[in-house]
C-alpha cells in the first residue's frame, strides 16, 4: 500500500483558521460595503436625478428683451443659448431648461443681435422653481399645455400685454392672460396684395370663416411651442380696441418687430375652453418675414 504524505495537525489547524478568516473577511467587507457605501457612491446617491429632456447648468450670461429672457447656459460640457418667456434670473444662478427647437443664425430685432445657434424653449426654471414630479410636460410651455401648472410658468413675469396661452390645465389656456394685446401704434404697414388688413379680417370674419386669407403686419408678441405650435400677435395700424390685434398660429419662428406676411385659414369665434375664445384667428399659417 502506498503511503500518504504526512500532514502536520498544526498545518491543518492553520489552514482552517486562514480559510475561515478569509470567509469572514469577505463576508464582513461585503456587509460593510452594503451598509456603508464609499463616499463617492454616497454622494452620487444623494444627488437628485436630472429631469429627462432638459439641460441643467449655470447661467453664464443673460438678458431680457422683447418680453423674453435669453440665457447662455453652461452645462459643464457645453454652452447653449436658450430663449423663453421673460423671468427673473441672473448670472451665476443654477437653472433647468427643457430642450427646445434650435434655430440657426437667428436675428433678434430687439437686441439687434444674431445668434448662430439658439434654442427656443418652453421654460427657463431657476433652481427651486422646477415643476413637481420630475417630468417635463410635453407639447406646451411648462407648466404648459398638456398637464401644466395653473397660473403660468414658475417664477415667470408676464410680458407687456400679458402672456399668450400660458400654463393650462388638461391642455387648456391658463387664467389671467390676455387674448388681444393693446394698441402698439404700428404704422407704415402696406396691405398685402390680394389680402386683407387686420380690421378687415374682423369686419368680414363671418364671410371669411374657414377660408384661406392673407395679411401683413408687424409682430408685437411671439410665444413658441404651445399646443404644438407657435403663437404670433400682429398689428398693422388698422382697427381699434379688440380689432387692433390679430393672433396667428404657425410653425415659423419670428421675433417682435418683424414685418411678416401670414397666409392661413381663418377661424372665427374659436373657443379653446376655459374662457379663451378668439373672435378671429388664423391657424397653421405660412409666415414669411419681409
Amino acid at each position: 500500500m502506498k503511503k500518504l504524505p504526512f500532514i502536520s495537525p498544526m498545518f491543518v489547524f492553520v489552514l482552517a483558521v486562514a480559510v475561515t478568516g478569509c470567509g469572514d473577511k469577505v463576508g464582513g467587507n461585503a456587509q460593510a460595503n452594503a451598509n456603508n457605501p464609499p463616499a463617492a457612491a454616497a454622494q452620487q446617491a444623494a444627488q437628485p436625478a436630472a429631469m429627462p429632456g432638459t439641460w441643467q447648468g449655470t447661467v453664464a450670461e443673460t438678458m431680457n428683451s422683447g418680453g423674453y429672457t435669453y440665457v447662455l447656459l453652461d452645462t459643464g460640457t457645453q454652452k447653449i443659448w436658450c430663449a423663453s418667456t421673460q423671468i427673473e434670473i441672473k448670472v451665476g444662478d443654477k437653472a433647468t431648461i427643457p430642450q427646445g427647437q434650435m434655430m440657426v443664425d437667428f436675428r433678434s430685432a430687439t437686441l439687434d443681435r444674431v445668434f448662430p445657434e439658439i434654442y427656443f424653449t418652453s421654460a427657463i426654471w431657476k433652481a427651486g422653481t422646477e415643476p413637481k414630479g420630475g417630468a417635463v410636460p410635453q407639447g406646451g410651455m411648462p407648466g404648459g399645455m398638456g398637464g401644466g401648472m395653473p397660473g403660468g410658468m414658475p417664477g415667470s413675469t408676464p410680458a407687456a400685454g400679458g402672456d399668450e396661452l400660458g400654463a393650462g390645465v388638461n391642455g387648456g389656456p391658463a387664467s389671467g392672460t390676455k387674448l388681444v394685446l393693446d394698441d402698439q401704434h404700428v404704422s407704415g404697414i402696406k396691405k398685402a396684395a390680394g389680402g386683407f388688413q387686420v380690421a378687415e379680417i374682423y369686419g368680414k370674419g363671418a364671410q371669411l370663416n374657414g377660408q384661406a386669407v392673407k395679411v401683413r403686419g408687424r409682430v408685437v408678441k411671439f410665444t413658441p411651442n404651445i399646443m404644438g405650435t407657435n403663437w404670433v400677435h400682429i398689428q398693422d395700424g388698422t382697427g381699434e380696441g379688440a380689432t387692433v390685434d390679430l393672433t396667428i398660429t404657425t410653425s415659423a419662428i419670428v421675433a417682435v418687430g418683424d414685418v411678416v406676411l401670414a397666409e392661413g385659414t381663418l377661424a372665427v369665434n374659436k373657443d379653446f375652453g376655459a374662457g379663451y375664445k378668439y373672435t378671429a384667428i388664423i391657424e397653421k399659417a405660412n409666415v414669411t418675414k419681409e
